[in-house]
């Protein structure tokens, strides 16, 4: 089931970056290997709407799109109204899978409120009764659900890699074994809950938490209980770190445009699609208000981010241009997938999506 897909190193920003040359030279890397996120019956009607009045960007720049060439199963499509407006380029196009970095987060996050609401997790419940064998005594104990959504863990796994590559959240990525890995990196830089710094160890310790607590895999968890429901288009795949191994919850979720559009359309709507309520509207609530500030200004909740200049609006973001941007206000979803390289224009591209948002309104 291996595939093609970049090599991951952090940056400065907060979110794990593309292809690193020099890394790739110096030591031989594992798969990558994916799991499948498919339909096990007939999918259930979704929104029968617009997403939104969206924009859907494919674009590619040294960014493969996943390709066809492992096993999946593909969902069967539902009668659609097509999105407000679509531009592909780069060889990319509707059916496209493409993959993205920390926007998978947003999704753990849905599925966290899942199991929230249904009395299987709760904010307050501690990292180490969760997972025992995380036990190590002191601060790191004390940490909780609510530290781990919103990026105040304290745990000491560095998104800053302008120095040595092989630590923190790129070794990470390149692990096979992703539960020794958190077991491994239980260091603190501060104390849990006194700050939001960005960290993506915590989201991947919010899917094996979801993993024990449901007694099923993420990729399961999503294909049950959002993919199906919600009517996705087309099949997703989650990377692993090995061959039947663990989901690398802090990223590399798989899909095309207008299935992540979906996931926007979900938030957008307050957790529902057509008649049924998939995410709790409650939940919706809490990761669409501002919990912690970043130190770049913007604001965090829940997995998602909450840009500068309090317009209410909100968006997964995956390093170097992946985005699923929500306005409330506007009605808007906007999906870009990309892959820029080495830029980093996070605030430009949302003042341009809100401008876009407003545009296409009034």
């Amino acid at each position: 089931m291996s595939h093609p897909e970049p090599i991951g190193s952090p940056t400065r920003s907060g979110h794990p970056s593309g292809e690193h040359p020099a890394l790739a030279a110096r030591r031989p890397l594992p798969g990558p290997y994916c799991v499948r996120v498919r339909q096990a019956g007939t999918a259930a009607e979704g929104p029968g709407g617009t997403a939104g009045h969206g924009a859907l960007e494919g674009r590619t720049q040294g960014h493969p799109a996943i390709p066809d060439g492992h096993p999946h199963q593909r969902l069967p499509r539902p009668a659609r109204r097509p999105p407000g407006h679509e531009w592909y380029r780069d060889g990319v196009d509707a059916q496209t899978r493409h993959g993205t970095w920390s926007t998978a987060k947003s999704v753990i996050s849905l599925m966290v409120g899942q199991s929230i609401a249904a009395g299987h997790l709760h904010e307050d419940d501690l990292l180490v009764d969760l997972l025992p064998e995380l036990k190590k005594g002191g601060a790191y104990d004390k940490i909780t659900v609510r530290h781990l959504l919103d990026m105040s863990s304290g745990i000491d796994v560095s998104e800053d890699y302008s120095g040595i590559l092989m630590t923190g959240t790129p070794r990470m990525y390149l692990t096979t074994d992703l539960p020794n890995f958190v077991k491994d990196n239980r260091a603190l830089r501060f104390t849990p809950g006194s700050k939001g710094e960005y960290r993506s160890v915590d989201t991947q310790l919010l899917g094996q938490i979801l993993h024990r607590v449901e007694g099923k895999s993420v990729a399961a968890l999503l294909q049950e209980r959002i993919w199906q429901p919600m009517g996705a288009e087309d099949d997703a795949t989650w990377n692993l770190d090995r061959e039947g191994g663990t989901e690398k919850s802090f990223c590399c979720l798989n899909a095309t445009a207008r299935d992540f559009a979906k996931i926007g359309q979900l938030a957008l709507d307050n957790g529902r699609a057509g008649d049924r309520q998939i995410v709790p509207q409650a939940w919706i609530d809490r990761l669409s208000t501002p919990a912690v500030t970043m130190s770049n200004g913007w604001s965090y909740s829940a997995q998602w981010w909450h840009p500068s200049g309090a317009k209410g609006d909100f968006s997964a973001v995956g390093v170097y241009g992946q985005y699923i941007y929500v306005n409330p206000a506007e009605r808007t979803v906007i999906v870009k997938l990309s892959y820029h390289g080495t830029e980093q224009d996070e605030q430009e591209t949302i003042d341009a999506m809100r401008d876009l948002s407003h545009n296409l309104r009034h």
